[in-house]
């Protein structure tokens, strides 16, 4: 793409996976690490890079402006030479030029490099810390599976190959051989290794290996596959799945409320079979009744197709290095699976045909006796399962930083009778079709991103861009994050509506029911919709004064002395009180300490977190809308539950 083309691509997209914006006018470190993140990408097929625009911060929207390069013949022939020279193989970047009103800007594409030349990394610092990937619009440090994909990619050997040096050949159970040759023979019925004997065959799928000895030796996938509970527990002690039931909305969101566990062991076959056997035990049914029956028939609320193919994916595609397990929650209001090792398939091509198995060897098997494909199609299988049922579609959550991956299913069917009831509430916005089931969406899961839209709704990334700002300028959604990282949560407007409007009236004649459940009151704010500005101000300082009425006298004293001037590290202080005796929310700290919600986050939460005074209640999902902060020793004795 012209300089200009790419441009427009940032101002309409932001930074993504395949664009970069710099507005240094020198070839630094910087430049050079998204060279190699571009280079190293597996099926991103390059990318672009482009010089001499920076970010307009002071729009409230995405905007580039460009600032031009100063010298751009120095800086095209610095940058060919260090691709050349900088890295352990040559790069060869293809770089053009335009004038942009009367500025020079440069382009820069960078090309995928070949199998056999990754990872590429930087001569001076070696591997693993030299080498980047392109995650989203961010140049992130390989990891040791970034790593093993690169050397798979040219016939190295993967993890699930490797030999278990302390098993032995008895460390195999005989039933789970034979449970492996019972699915095999359901997939084909003549298929000639059903007429082997248990050690070719074990052989043959890589279950064992040969040693130097001439004797044979269980690999990773070996006694994964078909290990006994005691090698299980010996060589890989926390590869179990938790079934985990919470009570409401929130991970365990009180120090004495706990949730109950079921740890579930046991060979691969075995333990796919009885997870999900858990599951579908546990989940809400939905009654039916079929034409000319008289017997009713109740299925789980989340297909069976949907429910399988994401417990696959999850032991198929977990990171089996990492000592933990897979873990199942069941909340009231939906169903999480996570499972260790982030998603080595960029999360915006999650669907999409194409898979990078973590664990090759695994994955060969489970195709073969059909409990998985290996074309990529699970997430899209997931997704039309859910589509088909009429329920909300899943939500997926890639996160490199804490090298996790979740599958969220909610408990929620798709713009049934209420849903329609509370849209129509905003039939003054001539919403659409796919704009009706983007908020539904938003106001069930408490956020919305690009990917999450163009999932729901099948439209490409610029038609789901161009939506969802609509939809905030529209003041029912509110931006989050940048670049890829953007996603969008729901505002009060929107938030509010979903609620019955008596609920305000609730909140003024109930002040004495307050004190008895203080974590309810999150709900309550919700209701409050926008109305005209002196009657939507009467309201939350209503509600403002019902929290105040539930503090402790001292405390609710101190807050409403609180004034918009007064010294950070006294409204610190305050914070940390309130979080004493209970966790808040950004919102409803914001609106009893009268600040903005940005005000709260950056002034005094993000100091507070660094001095671990207090914490978040749901540490493993930072940015989720559901999000609160307590103390930092209560939180601890949350975490020990």
């Amino acid at each position: 793409m012209k300089p200009s083309e790419l441009l427009e691509q940032l101002n309409l997209l932001d930074e993504n996976e395949r664009i970069e914006a710099k507005s240094a006018s020198e070839v630094g470190k910087s430049l050079l690490e998204t060279v190699c993140a571009f280079s190293n990408e597996p099926g991103l097929d390059g990318g672009w890079i482009l010089l001499g625009v920076q970010r307009d911060d002071s729009s409230l929207f995405t905007s580039y402006v460009v600032n031009g390069v100063a010298n751009p013949d120095k800086v095209s022939a610095d940058l060919a030479s260090q691709c050349a020279t900088t890295f352990n193989t040559s790069v060869r970047v293809d770089i053009s030029t335009e004038q942009i009103n009367g500025k020079t800007v440069i382009a820069v594409y960078v090309p995928e490099a070949s199998p056999q030349d990754k990872p590429v990394s930087f001569k001076a610092t070696g591997l693993p810390k030299g080498a980047y990937r392109r995650i989203g619009s961010t140049d992130q440090r390989c990891t040791d599976d970034d790593l093993e994909i690169f050397f798979q990619s040219r016939h190295a050997e993967s993890f699930d190959a490797g030999v278990v040096l302390d098993a032995s050949i008895d460390d195999f159970d005989e039933a789970a051989i034979n449970d492996y040759r019972k699915s095999r023979a359901d997939a084909n019925p003549d298929a000639e290794e059903l007429r082997w004997t248990d050690i070719e065959l074990l052989e043959a799928i890589k279950a064992v290996r040969r040693t130097v000895q001439g004797d044979f030796k269980p690999t990773v996938a070996g006694i994964l596959l078909f290990g006994k509970s005691f090698a299980l527990r010996r060589s890989f002690p926390m590869t179990r799945v938790d079934y985990i039931r919470v009570p409401g909305r929130e991970w365990v969101p009180q120090p004495d409320v706990r949730f109950e566990s079921v740890e579930l062991r046991g060979p691969l076959f075995s333990l796919l079979r009885r997870t999900q056997t858990s599951i579908i035990d546990d989940l809400p049914k939905a009654f039916g009744l079929d034409e000319g029956s008289l017997q009713r028939n109740d299925t789980p609320i989340i297909p069976l197709r949907a429910l399988r193919e994401a417990i696959v994916n999850a032991l198929l595609h977990r990171t089996y290095r990492t000592n933990a397990p897979v873990q199942v929650i069941r909340y009231s209001n939906r169903l999480e699976i996570r499972n260790p090792g982030f998603s080595l398939k960029s999360p915006e091509h999650l669907g999409e045909p194409g898979s990078i198995p973590r664990n090759p060897v695994i994955a060969a098997v489970l195709n073969e006796t059909r409990f998985a494909e290996t074309k990529g199609s699970g997430i899209r299988a997931i997704r039309e399962a859910m589509e088909s049922s009429g329920l909300v579609p899943p939500l997926f959550e890639s996160d490199r930083s804490q090298d996790i991956f979740v599958t969220q299913f909610l408990f929620h069917h798709f713009l049934g009778e209420d849903d329609l009831r509370w849209l129509s509430r905003f039939k003054d916005l001539h919403l659409n079709n796919e704009e009706c089931r983007s908020l539904v969406v938003a106001r069930e899961a408490g956020f919305i991103d690009n990917a999450t839209y163009r999932a729901i709704n099948k439209v490409d990334a610029l038609a789901a861009s161009s939506a969802l700002r609509k939809l905030r300028d529209a003041g029912l959604l509110v931006q989050q994050g940048r670049a890829s990282a953007t996603y969008y949560i729901p505002t009060l407007k929107l938030i509010g509506d979903k609620s019955l409007d008596s609920k305000v009236e609730a909140l003024s004649s109930k002040e004495s029911e307050l004190s008895s459940r203080p974590t309810e009151l999150s709900s309550e704010l919700d209701s409050l919709s926008s109305k005209d500005n002196s009657q939507h101000s009467r309201e939350l300082e209503g509600a403002r004064n019902s929290i105040l009425d539930i503090l402790p006298g001292q405390l609710a004293a101190k807050v409403g002395a609180v004034g918009r001037r007064h010294p950070p590290s006294e409204v610190q202080d305050l914070i940390v009180e309130l979080c004493q005796y209970r966790a808040w929310r950004v919102d409803e700290l914001s609106l009893i300490l009268k600040r903005n919600a940005e005000t709260i986050r950056q002034n005094y939460l993000r100091p507070l977190l660094s001095q671990k005074r207090i914490a978040m209640i749901m540490p493993n999902t930072p940015s989720s809308p559901l999000q609160a902060y307590t103390a930092a020793a209560l939180t601890h004795s949350v975490s020990s539950e």
